[in-house]
């Protein structure tokens, strides 16, 4: 009886572990269930003003960017509004915001030049189903190889590339480009294709952004601060506004003096699963096929917009605990389910999220009613947004990645290592005279070779001490020593020892969290060559992992605590 009454109070607390085990699953990857049961009435109209908000910025820019993809500007407004829905049910983020953006449009835009918007599709659904498992699968950590100031220099070279495809809409002149050269050897080949009707509302439109960010509105001041804080917050939606009524007013008079966006495919999106099949340059492209023309952009397209979204996670956490996993599974889920509506690839906005976290959201619900505001906008508005001019949308990306550039932290990375800021500048340079994704494979080689190369470096300390008759001396090694460094550090501590002949060196371990089998390998082969120079070696204050590395290759070398040094005091 005894016995078995223990087996049932086992298998109770076993099952209720297992329920408390699930159950905590389930909230982490439904973070949606953590707060609807908590949510409080008085947190709706901060919600909901902040969502419309994100909205009135949401839609003028997902038609810029669409635009920069190469795309129907519809296609930035199918790209907005679906994950908005799918993050309030996934998002571990309050104030984060998911949709198109300007470094995602231009990665995917030689891809929709070369076939079509299909493409664009497919790549959103096989981008989400490589962030998925990489979240499900802990492998975020991968993100990590890829340091600051590669990820600097590319942010800075996308800026520009962007920007400058933008000239020749600016300008008025017919076209696109490319690259950064490609605009530039265009508008200087064509300058007197520049039209200054286009050119004058493009500079009113920069200069009226730079206006209106700048206005010294507060969200809890009085009604004129509460006034320019919301204008501030909407300038984008209002320039493009005021632009629009400008060309429909010309327009109805007979007039067009602007070059205007066109036609617009109207209504919502059709729901369906991406397109596997892809028919462009008068042929059809299978999946393999398809997958293979994508080429390194297949790969980096969810590198960088992995680390876009998390490094706008992560300034906005506020000093919270960040799930980096749920926040990639979110992603990726973003990016799949967008593509069953027609979405371009996307990932977390800083600027949407920047307006979002100062509107005052509380909770992702905000993101039903930006979801809810693009949705009326590509249903009901499209016919309208024809009439939006090309120079303002071209206004509106400039400025947008102008306030992209952090000009204190590149003097930072100045200040702080010239070969941090030197591999910046190469990440650079590359990503904008080659491409980005060359720029970026470039960056990341030599970070590795950098690391690779001061893997290969151990730094240690050295004392000399003077006992009696014979010379110690004592080095003390970093935190690790790991296999590239061993040859390096077995020569270093004979070269250290090779002008006091007849010493003794004592390796104090104090600091070493670890070694390995190469490492205890090249200290056995030290003892040995010091042995013929009539010098000796010991370890003291070694660690127990440590001790047992070397009693396993090197047992005649002698290891121990700090009472050991007594051999030589």
């Amino acid at each position: 009886m005894l016995l078995e009454d223990t087996r049932r109070t086992f298998g109770a607390k076993m099952a209720r572990c297992g329920k408390t085990d699930c159950n905590e699953y389930t909230k982490r990857r439904l973070p949606i269930l953590s707060w609807l049961t908590s949510y409080k009435l008085a947190w709706l109209p901060q919600d909901a003003l902040a969502g419309f908000t994100v909205g009135l910025t949401a839609i003028p820019q997902g038609i810029a960017y669409g635009v920069v993809a190469g795309l129907s500007p519809e296609y930035g407004l199918y790209s907005s509004f679906m994950a908005s829905f799918v993050y309030i049910v996934f998002g571990s983020c309050t104030s984060i915001t998911i949709g198109p953006t300007a470094i995602m449009a231009t990665m995917t835009q030689s891809l929709v030049l070369k076939y079509g918007s299909d493409i664009a599709v497919l790549l959103t659904f096989l981008k989400g189903c490589i962030i998925t498992s990489l979240g499900l699968l802990h492998l975020g950590f991968l993100l990590n190889f890829i340091s600051l100031p590669v990820i600097t220099g590319f942010t800075v070279a996308a800026s520009i590339n962007i920007a400058a495809s933008q000239f020749k809409a600016l300008l008025g002149i017919p076209g696109r480009s490319d690259d950064f050269m490609d605009s530039l050897i265009s508008v200087f080949s064509k300058l007197d294709e520049i039209r200054y009707q286009d050119t004058l509302l493009g500079i009113a439109t920069i200069a009226m952004l730079v206006l209106f960010k700048n206005l010294p509105g507060r969200r809890t001041g009085n009604w004129m601060q509460k006034a320019a804080w919301t204008v501030t917050l909407a300038r984008n939606a209002l320039v493009v506004i005021a632009g629009t009524v400008m060309a429909y007013v010309f327009f109805i008079n007979n007039q067009t003096p602007f070059v205007l966006t066109g036609t617009m495919g109207e209504g919502l999106p059709p729901f369906g699963p991406p397109p596997f099949i892809i028919a462009a340059n008068n042929r059809t492209y299978d999946l393999l096929e398809t997958v293979v023309a994508m080429g390194p952009t297949l790969a980096f397209v969810p590198i960088v917009s992995a680390i876009e979204h998390m490094a706008i996670a992560k300034a906005f956490a506020k000093g919270k605990s960040l799930d980096a996993t749920q926040e990639m599974f979110a992603l990726g889920l973003c990016n799949m389910f967008g593509s069953f509506v027609r979405s371009m690839p996307i990932t977390g906005s800083f600027t949407r999220t920047a307006v979002n976290y100062s509107s005052g959201v509380k909770t992702t619900f905000g993101g039903l009613f930006t979801g809810c505001l693009v949705l009326l906008a590509a249903g009901l508005l499209t016919s309208t947004f024809r009439f939006i001019p090309k120079a303002t949308l071209a206004g509106v990306v400039i400025c947008a990645m102008y306030y992209m550039l952090d000009f204190k932290a590149y003097r930072e990375l100045f200040n702080a290592r010239k070969l941090d800021f030197a591999l910046m500048m190469v990440t650079l340079l590359f990503s904008v005279f080659l491409k980005l994704e060359w720029g970026i494979i470039i960056g990341i080689i030599l970070n590795l070779i950098i690391l690779l190369y001061f893997s290969t470096r151990s730094t240690v300390q050295t004392e000399t001490q003077q006992l009696g008759d014979k010379t110690v001396i004592r080095i003390i090694p970093e935190e690790t020593v790991t296999f590239p460094a061993a040859e390096n550090f077995r020569a270093h501590i004979m070269e250290l020892s090779e002008d006091k002949l007849c010493s003794d060196v004592v390796l104090d371990c104090q600091n070493l969290k670890r070694i390995d089998v190469t490492v205890a390998n090249n200290l056995k082969l030290l003892a040995n060559d010091l042995r013929l120079r009539g010098q000796t070696i010991r370890c003291v204050n070694c660690r127990d992992n440590v001790q047992a590395v070397l009693k396993a290759i090197a047992p005649d070398l002698q290891c121990g605590s700090s009472n050991d040094e007594n051999l030589y005091q």
